[in-house]
């Protein structure tokens, strides 16, 4: 590319950075650090807010910040090689700031972010490739930078965006509609099925070159349709008519690389136990669930579920599910060294109650607890049983701190 160009498209985006709108403060601001000496990579979904969480981070400094969105148009035959331009109009703007957007699309960005960070830049990196993002950060940025997630909002930021309490009705709102800050802003799912059109055909199809669409959104629109559900990666080959359970394994990493779902293993201490069990599905937003699945969009019990799982994935990575021969609880989590298990029904009555109970007391068995929580809408409540306390509460009344 041309120096011009570069300028041009610098000079365009500079005016977005100053016309943000900064919205409902993010819970992850808190925890963001000011550091020179490492690179702060903020990685998610797209349109989960990474760029407006960033610039609530850095507002007070918004004249020092150099941004530049890799993501434009007119950046597509940008090359390695064109960093040396973009150097230069860094070093020309004298700004201590760099804040890049979606750079991981660019082959041997990290070399470039090492030369800045060698240099006592304090650089801020977005990206919405983890596995891409995952690559570079663990060969030429090893222990050189500090990663953060970010998701769509939570419950609390939704109450927070709609000035609403934390009541059943609200919590009920955040199930049906997710939290994608546009399309709460806007209403239209129009803008969800752009997003999850962008995620299959550029995140995924276009950049590992998949030639069979048709069996990647099949794979899509059963995932979404079966969200909090086990499914079998060898049983989906006739389903959704791709040709073997490989391939499947594979679309499904690339879904999982979009931050789009994630599958949770069945517990064991076996890592091969984990790896051959059937996986359950937890789709990254129910608004997305709405726009794409065939069923359980109209399933408020998985919503629920599944909405509890991506509150405990905001906490750590380390969950599962567990099961034996009579008896499932849905959650299995470490945060540090300890063990918590979480039941999730929607409501508990009388068809429901002793296989809730039960789920959820082998696994404080299994794992040695003596507590455990099981959630429901708007239900409380407190069990005791063979030496076991289990508490009922209110999803919205809950927190895992």
């Amino acid at each position: 590319m041309k120096y011009s160009e570069l300028n041009a498209v610098l000079n365009e985006q500079k005016e977005t950075l100053y016309s943000f709108e900064l919205g409902t403060t993010r819970e992850l601001l808190e925890s963001l650090p000011v550091t020179n000496s490492h690179a702060l990579v903020i990685s998610g979904i797209r349109r989960c807010g990474k760029s407006v969480l960033l610039h609530q981070f850095i507002r007070h400094e918004i004249d020092e910040v150099f941004y530049f969105n890799f993501a434009d148009i007119r950046l597509y035959e940008f090359t390695s090689s064109d960093f040396i331009l973009l150097d230069q109009l860094v070093q020309e703007s004298a700004k201590k700031i760099l804040f890049f957007d979606e750079i991981q699309i660019i082959k041997g960005w990290e070399l470039f972010v090492r030369q800045k960070l060698d240099q006592s830049a304090r650089v801020i990196i977005t990206g919405s490739n983890a596995r891409m993002l995952s690559v570079e950060l663990g060969t030429n940025l090893t222990g050189r930078h500090i990663s953060k997630e970010l998701f769509p909002f939570n419950y609390q930021e939704f109450c927070t965006f709609h000035t609403m309490p934390y009541n059943k009705e609200s919590l009920l709102s955040f199930l049906n509609n997710g939290g994608f800050p546009e399309f709460l802003k806007t209403n239209n799912r129009e803008l969800l099925s752009f997003l999850l059109e962008d995620i299959i055909y550029r995140d995924i199809a276009i950049r590992y070159a998949i030639r069979d669409i048709s069996g990647l959104k099949n794979l899509c629109i059963y995932v979404m349709s079966n969200t909090a559900k086990l499914v079998s990666p060898s049983k989906l080959t006739s389903i959704i008519g791709v040709k073997s359970p490989s391939t499947v394994l594979e679309y499904l990493s690339y879904f999982e690389s979009s931050y789009l779902m994630n599958l949770v293993s069945r517990f064991s201490y076996s890592v091969k136990g984990q790896m051959i069990s059937e996986k359950k599905i937890y789709v990254v937003d129910n608004g997305l669930v709405n726009v794409a699945s065939i069923s359980a969009s109209k399933d408020i019990g998985r919503k629920f579920e599944n909405a509890v799982y991506w509150s405990i994935r905001r906490k750590t990575k380390n969950i599962w599910y567990f099961s034996d021969s009579n008896s499932e609880c849905d959650f299995i989590y470490k945060i540090n060294d300890d063990f918590s298990a979480i039941q999730v029904c929607f409501e508990i009555n009388g068809d429901n109650q002793a296989r809730e109970i039960n789920g959820l007391l082998a696994a404080l068995k299994f794992f040695n607890l003596k507590e455990g929580v099981i959630l429901t809408i708007d239900q409380t409540d407190l069990i005791l049983i063979d030496g076991y306390k289990i508490k009922v509460v209110p999803a919205y009344a809950f927190s895992l701190d």
